[in-house]
């Protein structure tokens, strides 16, 4: 199911990502910078095991895991989460948890389209990607 997720994603759309990103408490400048960037995400899957990379001007994440396995991850806002991946009807939901809070970031794909739904409380993000070469 995961393998639906591989390949090269680049970023078309992006809707209040700011407030999504000032609900996580980023500062101004980062705010500013990463409003304006258009990343890559790139997702390789192995079995049970997935890397995303998030590849950018600003800044460059890797993060390895396997589904239904809880892991430590450093955010690319330098949060340090748990986080915990799973697949729920087709999506690939990502929970990360910090400091009494907790925010999601769920990925859908629908033919060379994946949608990508950030929620923390009432802040909903959505950023939109195409499938890349």
């Amino acid at each position: 199911m995961a393998e639906a997720f591989a390949g090269t994603w680049n970023l078309k759309e992006s809707k209040n990502f700011d407030d999504y990103m000032k609900a996580l408490g980023v500062g101004f400048a980062t705010r500013q910078v990463g409003g304006m960037t258009k990343p890559t995400t790139i997702i390789e899957v192995a079995g049970d095991s997935i890397t995303l990379k998030t590849q950018s001007t600003f800044k460059n994440t890797e993060i390895s895991f396997k589904l239904n396995e809880e892991f430590d991850e450093t955010t690319a806002d330098d949060r340090k989460v748990k986080s915990l991946v799973t697949i729920d009807g087709g999506k690939l939901v990502h929970v990360q948890k910090w400091d009494g809070k907790e925010t999601s970031l769920v990925r859908e794909v629908s033919g060379d389209s994946l949608t990508l739904t950030l929620t923390l409380g009432d802040v909903v993000c959505t950023r939109t990607y195409t499938k890349g070469e």
